[in-house]
């Protein structure tokens, strides 16, 4: 498991820091107060208390020198650090390390901030000393946040101010069970400050014309280990492999249709414990552990990141696991324009089945 989330982490920097030709950067620092969203009743024993901490981070800023940072009006990317108290023993604090963009609005007043990365847990569900923690089954979580905020700069010399609202999202996609996930939703205000003290003058030498592409076949390879809802029922491999075609709509975006197969190991030991435990006319414990779906989906393109978002419905699904549709969102990062390595994860609606590590090809 901390393979897996590390590789996640470390694939996102890689992304993020990797990209050259922008010349001023910027620091933020910010304190949120916010509560907890009762997403399920198994978690409301668990929202005692408003949960607070602070937010810092570092900013990159574009001036157009690549034709992605002027079709995106000049975005920022950097790196983040966020400090959460739970303000519930039996949650902990989260410790948190996250890749981001920063994209902007109305004259650049408004800015939106998307953010990947890891967290740490300072005290995760035990079956001895911590039963009551049926949200974070393991010490590493996956984690985004998404914040947006009124940020003025240069209020004094090289200092502004910023504040907004923010939402942070905790969950280890059932790599290990318990897990519930939590999601905070917090008011923030805190302050910036430009390292530089002089900008470069934005480029504005990209055409905005019409672009496409014929249709291409993507095929693709994701895998990891998961485990069910079941505590203790043990971690297990999964083997994802996907063919779908993507139209290019333009240089930001495009459409996709394909097909799933899953085989998912953990399934063969869920289907015996259903039938053992919850005896059914519906099941006989004979199911098929392996799925088949179909999906639409799109992608958004900022230079050689994208995220891709995908909505699918089983064909075929015997272990009637969960409900038939299934969500998959994530990075992917284009190596060569034909080859790429991704980062998903799979769920159905609020329920997170898998974060999926894989690699693929754009024929």
């Amino acid at each position: 498991m901390k393979r897996i989330l590390f590789a996640c982490f470390n694939f996102l920097i890689v992304c993020v820091f990797s990209q050259e030709k922008t010349h001023t950067s910027n620091i933020e620092v910010s304190n949120f107060y916010g509560n907890i969203a009762e997403h399920s009743i198994s978690i409301s024993h668990l929202i005692t208390s408003h949960p607070y901490g602070s937010i810092v981070s570092w900013n990159k800023q574009t001036y157009g020198y690549e034709d992605w940072e002027q079709y995106y009006g000049y975005p920022e990317y950097g790196g983040t650090f966020i400090f959460q108290d739970m303000r519930n023993g039996f949650l902990g604090k989260n410790i948190g390390l996250y890749g981001h963009y920063n994209f902007y609005f109305l004259k650049r007043n408004v800015m939106l901030r998307i953010g990947q990365g890891v967290a740490y847990n300072t005290n995760p569900y035990d079956k001895e000393d911590n039963q009551r923690n049926q949200v974070y089954g393991s010490r590493l979580l996956s984690s985004t946040f998404v914040m947006m905020n009124y940020k003025r700069e240069n209020i004094i010399d090289r200092l502004g101010l910023q504040v907004g609202v923010s939402m942070i999202h905790y969950s280890n996609a059932n790599v290990k069970a318990p897990n519930g996930s939590t999601n905070t939703m917090a008011l923030n205000f805190g302050v910036n400050y430009n390292i530089e003290s002089e900008k470069p003058t934005y480029q504005r030498t990209v055409s905005f014309e019409k672009y496409t592409e014929p249709i291409k076949l993507n095929l693709a390879f994701r895998s990891g280990v998961n485990e069910s809802d079941v505590i203790g029922s043990g971690q297990h491999p999964f083997y994802v492999f996907s063919a779908y075609a993507d139209k290019r709509l333009s240089k930001k975006s495009a459409l996709q249709i394909g097909v799933d197969a899953f085989f998912s190991n953990f399934l063969i030991d869920f289907i015996r414990h259903r039938n053992i435990a919850y005896p059914s006319p519906k099941y006989d414990g004979t199911e098929d552990y392996r799925r088949v779906g179909a999906f639409l989906g799109h992608e958004l393109f900022i230079n050689r990141l994208s995220f891709e978002t995908q909505l699918g419905y089983y064909l075929f699904n015997e272990s009637k696991f969960e409900t038939m549709h299934y969500f998959r969102g994530g990075l992917k990062y284009y190596i060569t324009p034909k080859i790429f390595a991704s980062a998903t994860l799979k769920s159905h609606a609020a329920r997170a089945e898998a974060v999926e590590v894989g690699v693929g090809v754009r024929l």
